[in-house]
């Protein structure tokens, strides 16, 4: 694979393929939690896009000083201090939003999929190739919310993104936890449709899509390799 293909498909691979919430699963908090409103999957999305793009590039710069036993913590600390301005600025700025995300903004610093691309790949790979990796996953992030966000409000009260579709039926309960899970599962059907993933036979860390890049399940191949 050529250095331009392999940059192309960095910067892709999270938007299907390997979606961080519609595939491998991560960060089912804010998505069932925020997407009420288009605005509001949009909103979490971009702010956790910002934290995930800085993140990425300390740790790639960090990972050689970084010592081993203390990684996580650091990881930790740094997310959480990009998390803190985003706050500020979304505060300052764009106050409305802010209320309406309200803690689940803090809980990006616990994000799975901010310290999941933090140790699985910042922490392995350069810094361009760390930025790429963090748009594409913070873009596929951002666009599962949307889209989610988009159903739950169109669906669940006849507008979208203020603007008022005149709807001569509207159901409630898109708007609800209920709903949530429901446009989730169906979302998620349809992208792994398109993907043409099929579920595994066995269940078990091989099959896990996140397998490549999971040091325990390396070294466990590894040692059967050595057998």
């Amino acid at each position: 694979m050529s250095e331009k293909k392999g940059n192309l498909y960095q910067l892709t691979k999270g938007i299907i393929k390997e979606n961080p919430t519609l595939v491998t699963l991560l960060g089912m908090c804010p998505t069932l939690a925020v997407t009420t409103m288009a605005s509001n999957g949009i909103g979490m999305g971009l702010a956790t896009t910002f934290v995930l793009i800085c993140s990425n590039i300390v740790i790639s710069l960090l990972k050689n000083v970084i010592p081993k036993a203390v990684r996580l913590p650091c990881f930790i600390v740094v997310i959480a201090s990009f998390v803190t301005l985003i706050e500020f600025l979304m505060k300052g700025y764009i106050p409305a939003l802010y209320d309406s995300l309200g803690l689940f903004l803090s809980l990006i610093t616990v994000n799975c999929i901010i310290l999941g691309r933090a140790e699985a790949f910042a922490s392995k790979n350069g810094v361009f190739a760390s930025i790429l990796d963090a748009v594409g996953m913070g873009l596929g992030f951002t666009l599962a919310l949307f889209t989610m966000g988009s159903v739950r409000e169109i669906i669940g009260t006849g507008q979208w993104m203020g603007i008022d579709l005149h709807l001569p039926v509207t159901m409630t309960l898109f708007i609800m936890p209920a709903g949530g899970f429901f446009t989730l599962g169906v979302i998620i059907a349809l992208v792994n449709k398109l993907a043409n993933k099929k579920p595994p036979q066995e269940i078990g860390c091989a099959n896990c899509p996140n397998a490549k890049s999971c040091p325990t399940f390396n070294k466990d191949a590894q040692k059967g390799d050595a057998e």
